[in-house]
């Protein structure tokens, strides 16, 4: 799996806190912060039993019994029912115990609106928003009877419009506001939900939208493992929401202080300046 957190390095709170998880379901597992996700979990509970589900199967799942897959594509409506409904079978199979519910899918593009297509915007917001609603709606009576979190990926593009990554930047404000108010919602019932909101890290997420290299300084990104072990323990807590690392806090709180005219027009000559001479043609 890949080596996650030393065993050494991981806090026995940590380690208590997710031993009483008999299950964790994560979207998106196959790479980046999804492996990452489960790289790690298995560090601080190797019993723990995992269930992906992503378009393909993650190649170290192959000679592990303890994870399952579950092909789906977060876009179409009915393979996210589908799904849901393999894994209330599958969860049937499982010890009674809390469930780790990871809300990870997710995709971004750069350039100026409608580009590099329409269709690829409009799957964009299928699988940011509406998966992952659709998913944790079909989900919450599992949580609700067991007990647990759901961890969700938003992303520090949510404080501020973001010009030329303008649908991406508005899902991840949606995610960032709907998770924390869900968890509101959810006070007083066994069930936690935290908004994760990384920087830039280190994954495939910047070719995926369509970067070349050299779109994100070094000194500027964190790793997938980096920003999971804050994730895990920030849930750990019970924390609605984290913004993983110092930069990006302090780059959270001043953009969301600006008026928002103000704030795009920044981002506007950040993206335009530092990344989108980066856009592959």
């Amino acid at each position: 799996m890949g080596k996650g957190i030393p065993s050494s390095d991981v806090p026995s709170s940590l380690s208590e806190a997710f031993q009483s998880y008999t299950a964790i379901i994560v979207t998106g597992g196959s790479s980046g912060l999804g492996r990452a996700f489960i790289r790690n979990a298995l560090t601080v509970h190797p019993s723990v039993r995992i269930c992906n589900l992503s378009r393909s199967k993650p190649a170290t799942f192959s000679d592990e019994k303890s994870l399952h897959h579950i092909s789906c594509d977060l876009a179409r409506e009915g393979e996210v029912e589908h799904a849901a409904g393999q894994l209330d079978d599958w969860l049937q199979g499982i010890p009674s115990g809390r469930l780790l519910l990871i809300n990870n899918s997710g995709f971004g593009a750069y350039g100026r609106f409608p580009e590099p297509n329409l269709s690829r915007h409009l799957e964009m917001i299928d699988v940011n928003v509406r998966g992952l609603v659709q998913l944790t709606g079909r989900l919450l009576p599992k949580l609700r009877a067991r007990g647990g979190t759901i961890i969700t990926i938003a992303s520090t593009t949510a404080y501020q419009p973001t010009p030329f990554a303008a649908t991406y930047g508005a899902t991840k404000a949606f995610v960032l506001h709907w998770t924390i108010a869900l968890n509101e919602e959810l006070r007083g019932t066994g069930v936690t939900s935290i908004a994760v909101s990384p920087g830039p890290t280190n994954t495939n997420f910047f070719h995926a939208a369509g970067l070349g290299g050299g779109a994100v300084s070094p000194s500027l990104s964190m790793s997938a493992d980096e920003v999971v072990a804050l994730a895990m323990r920030a849930a750990a807590r019970g924390k609605s929401h984290v913004v993983t690392g110092w930069k990006n806090k302090a780059y959270a709180f001043a953009a969301s202080k600006l008026p928002k005219v103000f704030a795009a027009r920044i981002g506007a000559m950040f993206l335009a300046k530092f990344r989108m001479d980066k856009v592959r043609r």
